[in-house]
């Protein structure tokens, strides 16, 4: 999706901030979506949505570092900017850990704010392209036959084609003819190509592991 078709939610208890906040960000072409708390984010909230979450840390019921965790226990990509007038060494250290992008002190600076949101953009925007990678990768995976599958994982993982043979039990000439048709499948040309696509389509995953 088009970058320009992104989203800042902000996430903000103090609605004169939130306000201000959504008008910065209006008048520099951002779309904005907002939210008094993070309880009526997260009962709104659809995996399907893109761009990046502008959240206060410090907000009645469940807190900005508490929101975050919520969304990476469900799986969600988008990523996360933490705002706070309370700033303190072992509150940014969580936020990191929790893959923020950055831990704005508030007053906000306005041109760090749009470099954060540049900066969470661009990991938005490398994220869909490797979900497009590894929806790509699956549908490949689904032509072939398991024991292609197999053979493919044991070449990824550098093995022989006498190795593989014994592994699999079958003759050398057998794993030759698995190995030039699951090739063909996957459309690569050689086997620097096919650990390539595997690791594209895997992400941090084992080759040929089936997600």
């Amino acid at each position: 999706m088009p970058i320009n078709q992104y989203t800042v939610f902000i996430v903000e208890d103090d609605p004169s901030v939130r306000d201000a906040l959504g008008l910065l960000l209006g008048i520099n072409g951002h779309a904005v979506a907002l939210f008094a708390d993070a309880e009526s984010f997260l009962r709104a909230y659809r995996p399907d949505w893109l761009g990046c979450l502008l959240i206060d840390i410090r907000m009645p019921g469940m807190d900005g570092l508490a929101l975050q965790k919520s969304l990476l226990e469900k799986g969600s990509t988008i990523p996360v900017i933490i705002m706070t007038g309370h700033g303190d060494v072992g509150s940014a250290r969580e936020a990191f850990r929790a893959n923020a992008v950055d831990f704005l002190e508030k007053p906000i600076d306005h041109d760090k704010l749009l470099r954060a949101i540049e900066e969470a953009y661009s990991r938005q925007s490398e994220e869909e392209t490797k979900d497009h990678a590894r929806t790509e990768f699956d549908g490949l995976l689904q032509q072939l036959t398991p024991r292609e599958r197999e053979v493919m994982s044991l070449v990824v993982a550098g093995k022989h084609n006498r190795e593989i043979a014994n592994t699999l039990g079958i003759s050398a000439r057998t794993v030759e003819v698995h190995k030039a048709r699951m090739m063909t499948k996957l459309g690569v040309h050689g086997v620097p190509d096919l650990v390539r696509l595997s690791l594209t389509g895997q992400g941090n995953g084992k080759p040929g592991d089936e997600r």
